[in-house]
């Protein structure tokens, strides 16, 4: 058999199972939401991504949690929420919040909330006592109860109001009344 062909075969392998292991990489990672079986609440859960990907070689990736909200009080479980992540992607949290800003415009500018830029520039939440927040900071077993009290924030004017409140001294309000002499 010449050299080339075996490179070539072997190469085709390796970018097949490339290809394989990114699909397990990008399916499981990042925080999901789960119900946790044994008292029905919201749970925030994350896998080890580094075992599924590794037992995701060749068949379906073995699941194991990483984190979970509910630990160390239930770190012993038996990790029946795993199913609800197996059954698809609704319950990673980049899906619940996504959608939720899909259709929304920032409460503050205006400017439509359709996409979501995952890299760097997160949306925000406008909270009900005009406090902003990303939304990644919110604890994902109250996203559900935060996201129905909140409404959509766009990165800039999400970045002006935390410079408003954590550096007041910095900002000049144009919009206040002049005081006249």
């Amino acid at each position: 058999m010449p050299t080339s062909l075996i490179f070539g075969i072997v190469t085709a392998l390796a970018a097949i199972l490339a290809w394989r292991l990114a699909l397990v990489w990008l399916r499981y990672r990042g925080k999901h939401l789960v119900t946790c079986p044994e008292n029905q609440n919201p749970a925030g859960v994350s896998l080890s991504i580094g075992h599924a990907v590794l037992t995701g070689i060749g068949h379906v990736p073995h699941l194991r949690l990483n984190e979970c909200s509910r630990w160390p009080e239930k770190a012993g479980c038996g990790q029946e929420c795993l199913n609800q992540i197996r059954s698809g992607p609704d319950c990673l949290i980049r899906n619940i919040v996504a959608k939720w800003y899909r259709g929304k415009s920032c409460a503050a500018c205006g400017q439509s909330m359709d996409t979501v830029d995952w890299t760097g520039n997160h949306p925000a939440l406008l909270m009900d006592g005009g406090s902003s927040m990303e939304w990644n900071e919110v604890p994902a077993d109250t996203l559900h109860e935060t996201l129905a009290g909140a409404q959509p924030l766009c990165f800039a004017c999400h970045t002006v109001k935390r410079m408003v409140r954590e550096h007041p001294e910095l900002v000049i309000d144009r919009h206040r009344t002049r005081i006249s002499n």
